[in-house]
């Protein structure tokens, strides 16, 4: 699919196998896990994502007059709006109740991850305006894939802010606001530092709720690399398996993906798993980014009072504090977030919309959208925060 200019080509291919890893993780860069080539060809290779599932891989990649990649981009075609927790479930049915065809549909995005980051990815050399230029490009080529294609839209979520300005400005695509729950490291240099910044009532609770884990009894061990064996991902899957069928009822990742996982990013792994003895039975799984923790999976084959918390929180803002991370974030939803130091932060996605008319109306919508999100993450701020005032 040319650019229209002649020294470039922009490609779709249906495999990160048909893209070299070292070319894609030159545009992806080591600053997000999720965009690398490892985490994206598990999903892919593990069976997590395939046109079975609902998610057909139509990966964009940007090639030079060398033949060099210079961006790419992770894109599916899908069939459903599961496992993107940016929700349009609303927009499908008005715009099939209206007569519409709304899937299936192309999804610029990390299957079943809400961590926010590039999505658009340009290899590290090419700066300012050259860069500009590229996630250009890859924007324009969806959209003229989506047409070509005639799908109802492109959805590129949890993108990154940059994205979101540029590509919001070319006129194309719909800007939308969302918000998470992220933990900011001010320099801290143990817990109790963090702990001193919150109000006493506020400090006074998390210490209780991390006293009464400690009374389980339990052992709770933070693994990484080599650590993590076959018997780890076994039983952390029969975590996730646990929390799915009690929450959605779907299980989105395969057994395989742990272990592709374990093995093409062991070292990016974090994961914080509490033991009854020897007995595996509760974990938190985290990525570890340049300057960040992601909080991914969580599962527990038992209720433990408090457990929760202190593996996808606690310890998570425990592990940053150690290593000297910017900050953890602790993934989708999240107001019991807030009582205990994660604080309101923006998202971003970007939505093209192929029918003139319904385009206007999703982007009235988005319009009132914005500046409820905008008012809830000041109230809350203003309402919530465990921090002291003045802090």
């Amino acid at each position: 699919m040319p650019d229209g200019d002649d020294a470039r080509v922009i490609k779709v291919v249906g495999s990160l196998a048909d893209v070299p890893a070292a070319d894609w993780d030159a545009c992806a860069g080591n600053g997000n896990p999720f965009v690398e080539h490892g985490f994206l060809s598990a999903l892919e290779d593990s069976g997590s994502v395939t046109a079975e599932t609902g998610w057909m891989p139509r990966h964009v990649i940007l090639e030079g007059a060398d033949g060099r990649l210079e961006a790419c981009a992770p894109l599916y075609l899908k069939t459903h709006s599961y496992g993107e927790y940016i929700f349009d479930w609303g927009w499908a049915e008005a715009y099939e109740r209206a007569g519409g065809r709304y899937y299936p549909k192309l999804q610029c995005a990390v299957p079943f991850t809400p961590a926010p980051g590039p999505r658009l990815l340009v290899r590290g050399d090419f700066k300012g305006d050259a860069r500009r230029e590229r996630l250009i490009i890859l924007g324009a080529g969806m959209t003229k894939l989506a047409e070509q294609l005639t799908v109802s839209s492109v959805h590129i979520t949890f993108c990154d802010k940059e994205t979101w300005d540029v590509l919001g400005d070319s006129g194309d695509y719909l800007k939308r606001l969302s918000q998470q729950f992220h933990w900011h490291n001010q320099n801290y240099q143990s817990f109790d530092d963090f702990l001193g910044q919150l109000a006493s009532r506020k400090r006074k609770s998390i210490r209780k709720e991390r006293s009464k884990v400690a009374d389980l009894g339990l052992d709770i061990r933070t693994l990484s690399g080599s650590d993590i064996e076959e018997r780890h991902w076994d039983a952390f899957y029969d975590f996730y398996l646990s929390t799915t069928d009690k929450k959605w009822g779907q299980s989105y990742l395969r057994r395989s993906f742990f272990s592709l996982l374990g093995e093409r990013m062991a070292d990016d792994i974090v994961l914080i798993m509490a033991f009854d003895g020897e007995r595996p039975v509760a974990g938190a799984l985290n990525l570890r980014g340049a300057d960040c923790l992601y909080g991914r999976n969580w599962g527990s084959l038992e209720d433990y009072k408090f457990l929760h918390f202190e593996c996808c929180y606690y310890r998570a803002i425990d592990y940053a504090i150690e290593h000297g991370l910017a900050r953890v974030e602790a993934g989708a939803q999240g107001p019991h977030k807030v009582q205990r130091g994660y604080l309101p932060a923006p998202t971003y996605s970007l939505h093209y919309l192929r029918d003139p008319g319904f385009e206007d109306a999703v982007a009235d919508f988005l319009k009132r959208e914005k500046a409820g999100v905008e008012y809830e993450m000041k109230q809350i701020v203003a309402e919530m925060s465990p921090y002291r005032q003045g802090d």
